[in-house]
């Protein structure tokens, strides 16, 4: 199976992918932070390297959908997808002004692309965060370039991705409200979360 973890910057998606891993034994493919080019940089001036930064994560999905394409006989669990680079960062980028609509419009006809010939995840886990839970994470977490992330910049990629969560028609999807819980720290928070899941994947066996 395929299994992607998305939500919003701060909502512990990466933390998610690495316990769900450890205790499924599963494969997992984490996003390109640590030795992205273009991070630092776009945080600095989103309108001057938003298009090359979303190009950068366009193409790292990819190769990892087409990784997930050729590992048949195992479960991976995925730290964020294809579908939310497009719909929701590139497209916050272009409707705040950040990137060009021409520019968004040619990044979309490469996605297409790209997206054809990918096969979507079997499942997808939507981690709802709100404001101050997302906040609170990327303090703890301590990214430096992350901390000048604006209020209404994290609000704009809520609204996107609870409109993503409604449109979503490739697949499952579980929605999991992680405001109030702590699975990295708390047993019985994170045995919660794989409750849900359990019920969820009863189905594909």
């Amino acid at each position: 199976m395929h299994i992607a973890i998305t939500g919003n910057i701060g909502a512990g998606k990466t933390t998610l992918a690495r316990l769900l891993s450890k205790h499924y034994n599963w494969d997992v493919l984490y996003e390109a932070v640590e030795g992205n080019p273009y991070l630092s940089d776009f945080y600095q001036d989103m309108k001057r390297w938003s298009f090359n930064l979303q190009i950068f994560f366009l193409n790292s999905r990819f190769a990892q959908a087409q990784k997930i394409r050729s590992m048949h006989y195992q479960t991976v669990v995925q730290d964020r997808t294809i579908y939310e680079d497009a719909f929701v960062f590139a497209k916050n980028l272009e409707e705040s002004g950040f990137m060009e609509k021409r520019d968004y419009q040619n990044y979309l006809m490469l996605y297409r692309t790209m997206v054809d010939t990918v096969n979507p995840p079997d499942l997808v886990v939507y981690l709802k965060a709100d404001l101050p839970k997302l906040r609170s994470q990327i303090q703890k977490r301590g990214r430096e370039f992350e901390q000048s992330i604006s209020d209404e910049y994290l609000l704009n990629l809520n609204e996107l991705y609870e409109g993503l969560a409604h449109q979503y028609v490739d697949g499952n999807m579980l929605t999991i409200d992680v405001n109030n819980l702590n699975f990295e720290s708390n047993p019985a928070d994170f045995e919660f979360i794989v409750s849900k899941l359990n019920e969820v994947l009863v189905g594909y066996q």
